[in-house]
């Protein structure tokens, strides 16, 4: 699913105005591959992302939008990365900034493909040889990656050091 219902209710509120929205990007690992999907609207590969559900646990998210997006199941083993993207404006006018809680997840099963029309592609790369992206997805990768219990916590000002 695209967009969620409630997402779809809000907006017949509001139109178009900023929408603050809580999100979660799911950095799935498996030995030393990643999981990326190629998004169907932009064509960029990034880390499965999603919107969580209003009650919805964040970590339960991450896992929910795996396995809708790229029937892969994973489980999630910490949280990597609490940032605010820019504001995101879509091709239909709706603007929308999320808080964005980017988790570490482990494979459990599945082999992946564009499960729910999100995504062209979905497939495992070498973390060796990960296709071009953009700077917030690699950070994001980059926090997931990071050994032990590091917690990374953007700011206004950027990442503390």
């Amino acid at each position: 699913m695209a967009t969620p219902e409630f997402v779809l209710a809000l907006r017949e509120k509001i139109g178009t105005a900023p929408l603050w929205l809580s999100g979660v990007t799911a950095v799935v690992l498996r030995a030393d591959e990643i999981l990326l999907v190629r998004r169907a609207d932009d064509g960029r590969w990034t880390p499965v992302t999603g919107i969580i559900d209003p009650g919805e646990q964040p970590a339960d998210a991450a896992r929910r939008e795996t396995l809708e997006e790229a029937a892969v199941v994973c489980v999630p083993e910490r949280l990597a990365q609490v940032h605010v993207s820019p504001e995101r404006v879509y091709q239909n006018g709706d603007r929308a900034q999320y808080l964005d809680l980017v988790f570490r997840c482990r494979w459990e099963s599945g082999e992946p493909y564009p499960a729910d029309g999100e995504n062209s592609e979905a497939r495992w790369f070498p973390l060796t040889a990960m296709p071009e992206m953009g700077a917030s997805m690699l950070s994001r990768i980059e926090a997931a990656l990071a050994d032990g219990e590091a917690r990374f916590f953007s700011t206004s000002h950027g990442v503390p050091e």
